[in-house]
C-alpha cells in the first residue's frame, strides 16, 4: 500500500470532522472553552457619562480661573447625585461616578480650592477633559467576542462587563484513549523484567485536556483481538473520538486495524509518508472517528500535535494555531526521502536577533528525553534537497 501524504491525511481527517453541539455554561466556568455564539453587549459601557478623576462637576462656562462656585452635593460611584446642578454650582464627584444633570465639565481636585462650601477654580476646565462618555468602551448590541474564540481571562472579563452571565460554547470533545501492548505497565506498578512503563496515555491525556477535550482513559489493553474489540466497544458508547496507541503496525501482535474493521469502521488510510509516525491510521463509523497513533512515544506525540489538535479545533469550531517559524541551520542535513520529516531540534538566540537551530544527533522515535529538550521540529518536505549550515529552514515550534 502506498504511503498517504501528510497533506492528504490531514484533509481526510478534517473532512470527516463534525461540529459538536452547543451547550450553555456559566461565565465563571467558561475559561478555555470555545465560544459558539458571539458575546453581545447588553447595554452601553459606561452606561452614563462618568468622571475619570476625583474632583468637581461643573458647567464648562462656570469653570473659569477665579470662579467661585457653591458646593451643592456629591456624586459617588454607585451613589449618583439625584438632582440637577444649577448655574453657579459645583458637585463633588469621585472617579467612576455619573456626571450630574446640568454638568458638562470636571475640575480635578488639584485644580481647585474648597473653603466653607465655596469652590474656587484655580485652573480652567477643558471641554470633555476627564469625562468618560457613555458607550466609550462599547455600546449595546456590539459584538464583543466572536464565535470560535477560545476564551481567556480578558474575554471573560469583557463578557462580565457586558452583563453576560450565561454563554454558548461548544461541548467538549470526548476522547477515549486506548493503549495497547503486553509490554506496558502503568507508572507506580511493578514491571516484569520484559516490561516498560506506559507514557503515551499520560501524554495524550495532558495534551487533550490542554486542547479542551474531556478524556476517557480506557487503560492498557492486552495484545489480543478480543480485548481490543471490547475496548473499542466501550469507546463507541462514551466518546466522539477514539485514539489508540500501539498495535497499528504489521506485527503478529498488532490488532488495532482488524479490531476497528470488525467493529464497523471504514478505514480511510493506514501508513503515512511521515517520520516519525509512519504507522498512523484513520477510520470512521458515522460521526465517530478513530485515530490509531504509533506506539513509539515521540511518534505518538508528534502525530497528536499534527492531527489530533486540528481535528479537535475543527470539531469545536475554532482555528488551529500553528506556531511556525524559521531559523538558521547549525549543521548540514542530507537530502530527504519520500517521507515528510519532523526533526527534533534545539534553538539558540543570537545577539543580533537571529536564531539558529540544531537537530538532535539521534532521532529515534522512542527517545522522549530528546523531545523534552527540543524547542522545535525542523519540517523537511518529501524529497527535499540537502541543506547546508547557514541555510534558513522552516520550523514548527513545540507548544505541548
Amino acid at each position: 500500500m502506498a504511503l498517504t501524504p501528510v497533506a492528504d491525511a490531514m484533509a481526510m481527517i478534517l473532512g470527516a470532522a463534525k461540529l459538536l453541539p452547543v451547550e450553555k455554561v456559566k461565565l465563571q466556568k467558561a475559561h478555555g472553552r470555545i465560544l459558539a455564539k458571539p458575546i453581545t453587549a447588553k447595554r452601553d459601557q459606561p452606561p452614563f457619562d462618568a468622571s475619570a478623576m476625583d474632583g468637581y462637576a461643573t458647567r464648562l462656562e462656570d469653570s473659569t480661573v477665579g470662579a467661585n462656585l457653591k458646593l451643592a452635593g456629591t456624586s459617588a460611584a454607585g451613589h449618583g447625585f439625584r438632582g440637577t446642578m444649577k448655574p453657579g454650582q459645583a458637585i463633588r464627584i469621585l472617579t467612576g461616578a455619573p456626571m450630574p444633570k446640568g454638568a458638562d465639565a470636571i475640575v480635578i481636585q488639584e485644580n481647585a480650592s474648597l473653603h466653607d462650601g465655596i469652590l474656587q477654580v484655580n485652573v480652567a476646565s477643558l471641554p470633555g477633559k476627564h469625562i468618560r462618555k457613555r458607550g466609550l468602551d462599547f455600546e449595546a448590541g456590539d459584538s464583543l467576542v466572536p464565535a470560535g474564540t477560545r476564551l481567556n481571562a480578558r474575554d471573560i472579563a469583557l463578557g462580565a462587563a457586558s452583563g453576560t452571565a450565561i454563554i454558548n460554547v461548544r461541548r467538549k470533545p470526548r476522547i477515549a484513549i486506548i493503549t495497547t501492548g503486553d509490554e506496558l505497565v502503568a507508572p507506580g506498578a511493578k514491571p516484569r523484567p520484559d516490561q516498560i512503563y506506559s507514557s503515551n496515555t499520560f501524554a495524550l491525556h495532558a495534551m487533550g485536556q490542554a486542547w479542551g477535550a474531556e478524556i476517557i482513559n480506557l487503560g492498557i489493553v492486552k495484545d489480543s483481538l478480543k480485548a481490543t474489540k471490547a475496548a473499542i466497544t466501550k469507546a463507541l458508547k462514551t466518546s466522539d473520538l477514539l485514539i489508540t496507541t500501539g498495535g497499528a503496525s504489521v506485527g503478529d501482535h498488532d490488532f488495532v486495524q482488524q479490531a476497528l474493521k470488525d467493529s464497523g469502521f471504514k478505514m480511510g488510510f493506514w501508513k503515512i509518508a511521515m517520520r516519525p509516525g509512519k504507522p498512523l491510521m484513520f477510520g470512521t463509523q458515522g460521526k465517530f472517528l478513530a485515530l490509531g497513533l504509533p506506539g513509539n512515544p515521540v511518534a505518538a506525540m508528534v502525530c497528536a500535535r499534527l492531527f489530533v489538535y486540528p481535528l479537535l479545533c475543527k470539531m469545536m469550531g475554532t482555528a488551529a494555531d500553528q506556531p511556525e517559524a524559521t531559523a538558521i541551520l547549525d549543521v548540514d542535513l542530507p537530502a530527504n526521502d519520500e517521507r515528510q520529516d519532523y526533526v527534533r531540534a534545539t534553538l539558540t538566540d543570537l545577539p543580533d536577533g537571529r536564531r539558529t537551530v540544531k537537530p538532535a544527533a539521534i532521532q529515534d522515535s522512542s527517545m522522549q528525553r530528546t523531545l523534552r529538550d527540543a524547542q522545535a521540529l525542523i519540517v523537511r518536505p518529501p524529497h527535499a534537497q540537502a541543506v547546508q549550515k547557514g541555510d534558513v529552514v522552516p520550523l514548527l515550534l513545540l507548544d505541548f
